[in-house]
């Protein structure tokens, strides 16, 4: 692995550990609570530290995995080159889009 997707992997890996304690615990908080999905969606929509943070959640996981994938690939499987990379970059891309649209879809419900 080249020194730039060495460090892309170790930074995301920080952002997500982060993100996933804020995840797990406002989930915690909400089963707690009694939150039905109806009282969590007005909770989310409109609220831009909602959207904030589940953005840079779904990039941070979308640029972390694919990494790590094509690290098992590399290692596991002996599959390398340009085809590969560029299906996880398409992976990564994929993830990115899904992931937004899911979290705006939630932030204007």
């Amino acid at each position: 692995m080249n020194a730039a997707l060495f460090l892309a992997q170790r930074v995301t890996a920080v952002i997500l550990a982060f993100a996933v304690t804020i995840h797990l615990t406002t989930i915690l908080y909400a089963a707690r609570q009694g939150l039905t999905a109806q009282h969590i969606l007005q909770r989310t929509h409109g609220n831009w530290a909602f959207l904030t943070l589940y953005s840079v959640f779904v990039v941070a996981a979308a640029i972390h995995g694919p990494i790590g994938l094509r690290n098992i690939l590399r290692e596991w499987l002996g599959w390398w080159g340009s085809r590969v990379d560029s299906l996880l970059i398409a992976f990564a891309l994929l993830l990115i889009v899904l992931g937004l649209r899911a979290a705006y879809g939630v932030f204007v419900s």
